[in-house]
């Protein structure tokens, strides 16, 4: 059975939360590790080695999880922090969390250094076009003329918009004859300029947003910016997202 692991989302110190108060919470959003477990494959949340509570004797590194497991997914979660990108955040609250940026970007660069295969969703295209030394839309509604309305709280994953799919592209090839479909839409940053050796391949429709990207190096890395565990698989007007959790998990067999 493959094991498959799966970035933390960090809750960073809150003296005022309810339960753990003042600790630091690292968590898998369910619907993310079931969609992974669909497959007969295990999900298996990795959490930072690092922190103040590391202990003095742990020896335990990202690169031991990329040695022993078969793949990583980057999930979605909190904005990339500008800072990471090389930019000040233009809003207080832009200011993302450069602590779990570092922390993704470490896991990345390990298991691409293995050559297990790597799938990012929604925030984990965004750190993987930042990993390469790409930039990001801090705000799409405020510096992207023309943008569609990618995030809406009040209906969160149901928002949705047309995306294309290039022709050709590795995606066009797991989607024979599909041009045009539709997926759910929960952000509100996105690639701007696009990092070392990444191809788009797939956009937004008709505001051209990045919506899907390729590594073009030796191993399998590819990144969506919708979430394929929220789409509701009984609407058949959104994509099917099988053949992409398919496609990662045969080569992450390799």
């Amino acid at each position: 059975m493959l094991k498959i692991g799966i970035s933390a989302c960090f809750f960073h110190p809150d003296p005022q939360r309810a339960v753990f108060k003042g600790k630091t919470l690292q968590y898998v959003e369910q619907e993310m590790a079931h969609w992974v477990m669909q497959k007969d494959a295990m999900a298996l949340m990795i959490p930072s080695p690092e922190g103040d509570s590391r202990r003095p004797g742990s020896r335990v590194s990202v690169g031991d999880y990329a040695r022993e497991l078969d793949g990583l997914v980057l999930m979605g979660g909190s904005d990339v922090s500008p800072e990471s990108y090389g930019e000040k955040p233009l809003k207080p609250e832009w200011t993302g969390d450069r602590i779990r940026d570092d922390y993704e970007i470490t896991l990345l660069r390990a298991f691409i250094a293995a050559g297990k295969s790597v799938l990012g969703v929604c925030r984990g295209a965004q750190v993987i076009n930042v990993a390469q030394g790409g930039t990001l839309y801090q705000d799409l509604a405020s510096q992207f003329p023309g943008a569609l309305n990618h995030r809406n709280w009040d209906i969160y994953d149901r928002n949705s918009h047309a995306t294309s799919i290039v022709p050709g592209s590795g995606l066009a090839r797991l989607y024979p004859g599909l041009t045009l479909t539709k997926t759910n839409s929960v952000h509100h940053q996105a690639a701007r300029e696009l990092g070392r050796d990444l191809v788009v391949e797939a956009w937004s429709e008709p505001d051209r947003v990045v919506e899907a990207i390729r590594w073009n190096g030796p191993s399998y890395v590819f990144a969506v910016q919708w979430h394929p565990e929220f789409h509701d698989r009984s609407d058949s007007s959104f994509i099917n997202d099988t053949p992409i959790l398919d496609d990662f998990l045969a080569h992450a067999r390799r």
